[in-house]
């Protein structure tokens, strides 16, 4: 396939195969709107799509093949995907720039409150030590906060807020650079199934008594009862708590009978071997991903940003496109 680097040298112990980045790079880099290559913000988020693809099925299903940070996984696609080889020397750069612009694109997300307005649902990050915070996540190009946050949430827990969302009961906090709306939706009964709908995102979901979390204090990280870490969530508290004094039916008020501490109702069972399947082939049809939102004139504003001079060749990155489906 032209359009692609292809490299003769045999790939080291573990990593992926130069067929195996050509299928990704072409998949999530190539078959893409032109939009979408006129910024290095929006084309590494392409590839951080493709480093997840890679972790979700191909890791997944070769033994063979190891985890890879997105660092490191980035880097490969830079030298092997041709759109992005011109642009290898400053791949460090275009990174930590990168890393930088993802903590401020908006974010939108839920405080799920039990009938009873005692307990809330959280979530818990997939790697180690990871900490708690409610359903969220970075909102789309174009896309309002109240559909991110129903998008958001029914991938981290499978439970569908749109019936119960009312687009005006929302917590707005700063995080940071970044902007975190939450809308509090109350009304998720006992019997509620969740269960994430992303792989390797969410290895928690737990009901917590909103009077066991703590708060967060000069912008550590606070934990709550049993240690556990709240830097997401102590910011919220204080708000909500104001909210629900004032939104709580009479008839609901606190009483004896609900459920005390944390009630687990779905975690990740341990990582099994799973038969192995071929990777599914490319459509050229397929929906292409949808990208968070780019600030452009804000980032451009900033000084002391080392790749700012540089531009994504767009002409020639659609060159390679059109190349690319030349077999």
């Amino acid at each position: 396939m032209a359009g692609i680097l292809r490299s003769s040298s045999t790939p080291k112990k573990g990593y992926p195969s130069q067929e195996l980045l050509d299928d990704l790079c072409s998949r999530f880099v190539l078959n893409v709107p032109s939009e979408d290559l006129e910024s290095f913000e929006r084309m590494l988020f392409l590839v951080e799509q493709a480093h997840w693809f890679y972790e979700d099925n191909a890791v997944e299903q070769d033994s063979g093949l190891k985890s890879l940070s997105l660092r490191e996984f980035t880097s490969l696609m830079f030298r092997s995907c041709d759109a992005l080889r011109p642009y290898t020397a400053h791949v460090d750069d275009i990174y930590n720039d990168f890393n930088k612009y993802k903590v401020r694109v908006p974010v939108s997300g839920a405080i799920i409150l039990d009938e009873a307005y005692e307990r809330c649902l959280l979530v818990k990050g997939w790697k180690s030590g990871a900490s708690w915070s409610f359903p969220r996540g970075k909102r789309n190009k174009d896309e309002e906060d109240h559909t991110c946050a129903a998008r958001e949430v029914l991938e981290e827990t499978g439970f569908n807020i749109s019936k119960l969302l009312k687009v005006d009961d929302f917590i707005e906090v700063t995080v940071g650079e970044q902007r975190v709306r939450l809308f509090i939706v109350v009304g998720a009964k006992d019997d509620s199934v969740f269960a994430p709908q992303t792989k390797k995102e969410i290895s928690e979901i737990s009901w917590h008594r909103i009077d066991d979390l703590q708060p967060t204090y000069n912008d550590v990280v606070s934990r709550g009862a049993n240690g556990m870490k709240l830097y997401m969530v102590g910011p919220f508290l204080g708000p909500l708590k104001s909210w629900i004094s004032k939104h709580r039916p009479h008839k609901t008020k606190k009483s004896d009978s609900s459920p005390k501490g944390t009630t687990s109702v779905w975690k990740a069972k341990n990582p099994t071997v799973s038969p192995p399947t071929a990777i599914p082939e490319m459509t050229l049809t397929a929906k292409p991903p949808v990208l968070p939102e780019t600030q452009t004139s804000e980032l451009e504003s900033r000084p002391g940003r080392s790749f700012r001079s540089f531009r994504m060749d767009t002409a020639s990155v659609l060159r390679a496109m059109e190349a690319g489906w030349v077999i």
